[in-house]
């Protein structure tokens, strides 16, 4: 028997309410899931764009960019 039908074989033996409560906290581990997948994507293209850029020919100097009085 696999985890998956383990589960639903405990879901099924509890009352509707607290069936209802897992499928609560389900929403939530998946809910969770997808933001730390999304975080990572952001991670990584992040990365991927300034990739190369620390070789880059510096155009501009700090004294360049303050703004003078």
């Amino acid at each position: 028997m696999s985890l998956a039908e383990k589960i639903i074989e405990k879901v099924k033996s509890l009352p509707e309410d607290k069936q209802a409560e897992i499928l609560d906290f389900v929403d939530f581990l998946s809910k969770k899931a997808n933001e730390e997948e999304r975080k990572q994507w952001s991670q990584f293209a992040l990365e991927e764009a300034m990739r190369g850029l620390e070789e880059e020919k510096t155009l501009y100097t700090v004294e360049d960019i303050k703004e003078k009085y």
